[in-house]
């Protein structure tokens, strides 16, 4: 493994990041930090991490997938999964596993090729299904306990670019990731 990799990461959950193909993500708590703003005419407001925009567009280009999967349906999540190029996005969907098995079925994926990050109970079907299921400390004690992995960032502080990074080095693939930022113009 390179140096960059947490040293803290079970050697068996490495593994199982070695063969994913597809990172499936819900929103709420894990690319925001769970709270809902709304302003006083009603309109809503989210923030979502950059540090994870570019994660997820650094796993896109090594060649893993990556699909949304929310209970609430946003305009301003459709517009930010479309800037990230994010292909699969299934908003309003509280059948987390469902809409997973429609995905994964569609790429012909297998369990083992999927990671599902979640942090609440309509994601726990769907991390125990995933061949890696992954929260995050804020998320609900029943998915922290069911998960493989808990990461070290809270959900909206980074927690998904967490989970990037250990795709790409468990795949070998972080060091290439980072190479255009550590030899500009190269």
């Amino acid at each position: 493994m390179p140096g960059n990799l947490s040293p803290n990461w079970p050697e068996a959950d490495l593994e199982k990041a070695g063969s994913i193909k597809l990172l499936a993500l819900d929103v709420d708590g894990i690319m925001t930090d769970g709270k809902l703003y709304f302003t006083a005419s009603g309109d809503e407001m989210k923030g979502f991490n950059i540090l994870d925009g570019l994660g997820i567009k650094q796993v896109m280009a090594a060649g893993i997938e990556v699909a949304v999967i929310t209970g609430r349906r946003s305009p301003l999540t459709e517009k930010r999964m479309t800037s990230l190029g994010i292909r699969h996005l299934m908003q309003g969907r509280e059948d987390k596993k469902v809409a997973l098995l429609e995905i994964s079925g569609s790429l012909n994926m297998a369990p083992e090729a999927i990671a599902y990050m979640g942090d609440d109970l309509p994601d726990l079907p769907a991390i125990l299904y995933a061949g890696l299921g992954i929260t995050v400390p804020n998320g609900h004690w029943a998915v922290r306990e069911s998960a493989d992995l808990c990461t070290a960032a809270a959900g909206g502080s980074g927690a998904v670019r967490e989970i990037c990074d250990l795709l790409l080095a468990a795949q070998g693939k972080l060091d290439h990731a980072l190479l255009p930022y550590r030899e500009p113009g190269q």
